[in-house]
């Protein structure tokens, strides 16, 4: 794993996640680095503290940049601005509602949209009808014109707003129409609107397609969907059941979410668990709720507790339970492309997926020694783009 600034593991990851969107005008390197420098240790508080106030000054400066006419450095400004508000509240996803993470989701989503409405193109903000509610999202027009859509879907602490300098900018380079959003469980449809992850995202982007389906320039037979993280475990679930999708990407997801958290798990611990004994709940119930309190250590089960509204860290270890693709990869007909980074245990079981695919398939492993050994490629993000969109374009021509 790479290791840019931070002694601790998951703050370092979150800053490389940062600093891997400078590509695509999420970043800058130094200012990343600088604010690093001014978390203490694993307190979660100094963390929020020093990248908030870097969003500040950056969208300060692109006021300052937007008032004098200089819209380009604007622009860069407030993007980068909008993704230092989404870095600086993601280390507080936890059960209940932090609200510095409200105040933070709201700040990005105030500062992208800003950004967006700078653009050649300006973006449309969007509201997908689900279920009696609405989905938050983004529409990106790379022309006029019929032309291919890619629907971007984020994982458990994205955003809609990253999702554009993580794949979104690389796909209208390349005269994709693209469509991000927030579904169930993400981003601003949780933090804002309370709507709680969701095994089965076929319906979820079903609705997505119907959306797309009565705007003009979208060509109905080129629509794919690419999913990153746990988006690579929800675009392949509902590729299963959502027969219009042209193609799918799945890059760095898990096959099966509660089999992955068993497998941290001492065997027999793990054993008794998967078989329901009375003895192993009580362990695990004591020895999660010990782990939730830790810092850092602990931020996967608080934010996994938020993300699926369960109510103790064993009650999330329960919702995993729905969260395989055993019995669902089998029915995606679609052509796929699955990949995996050597140095990431959540894509670990990636060959699985593609040993369970009866579709026309590619698995693609990115390595360390290129660089792109972390979750999601995230310190090369310009080389999953080269293999992604080649393999993506020969489906869809």
């Amino acid at each position: 794993m790479s290791r840019l600034a931070l002694a601790d593991e998951l703050l370092d990851a979150q800053l490389l996640r940062t600093v891997g969107t400078t590509p695509y005008g999420g970043a800058d390197i130094g200012e990343c680095l600088a604010v690093a420098r001014r978390v203490r240790g694993i307190d979660l508080g100094s963390w929020h503290v020093a990248w908030t106030d870097l969003a500040l000054s950056t969208a300060t400066l692109a006021e300052g940049e937007l008032a004098a006419g200089r819209v380009e450095t604007a622009r860069g400004a407030f993007l980068r601005a909008a993704n230092y508000h989404r870095t600086a509240g993601v280390m507080l996803m936890g059960a209940p509602l932090d609200s510095r993470l409200r105040r933070s989701n709201v700040a990005q989503t105030e500062a992208f949209r800003r950004a967006v409405a700078l653009l050649e193109r300006p973006a449309e903000t969007v509201a997908i009808p689900f279920e009696g509610t609405t989905l938050p999202g983004y529409h990106f027009s790379a022309g006029d014109g019929p032309r291919p859509t890619l629907i971007l879907l984020g994982g458990y602490d994205g955003t809609a707003e990253e999702l554009y300098v993580l794949n979104g900018a690389a796909a209208l380079a390349r005269g994709y129409h693209v469509l991000a959003f927030d579904g169930p469980g993400q981003g601003s449809a949780l933090i804002q609107q309370g709507l709680p992850m969701r095994a089965d995202y076929g319906p979820v982007i079903a609705a997505v397609i119907d959306f797309l389906a009565g705007r003009p320039g979208t060509d109905p037979d080129r629509i794919a969907l690419m999913g990153l993280s746990l988006g690579a475990f929800l675009a392949p679930r509902a590729a299963a059941t959502e027969k219009r999708l042209a193609a799918c990407i799945a890059d760095c997801g898990s096959f099966d979410l509660y089999a992955a958290a068993l497998a941290r798990m001492p065997g027999p611990l793990a054993s008794g668990l998967r078989g329901g004994a009375g003895w192993a709940r009580a362990v695990a119930e004591k020895a999660l709720g010990s782990l939730a309190r830790k810092p850092t250590a602990g931020w996967a089960l608080r934010r996994g507790m938020l993300v699926h509204g369960a109510a103790t860290p064993l009650a999330y270890l329960d919702a995993l339970r729905e969260y395989t693709l055993a019995g669902h990869a089998g029915s995606i007909t679609c052509p796929t492309l699955v990949c995996q980074a050597e140095a990431d245990d959540v894509s670990a079981s990636a060959p699985q997926l593609v040993a369970a695919l009866e579709c026309p398939h590619l698995f693609v492993r990115f390595t360390s020694l290129e660089g792109a050994g972390d979750h999601c490629e995230a310190g090369a993000r310009t080389l999953f783009h080269a293999r992604a969109f080649a393999w993506l374009g020969e489906q869809l021509t």
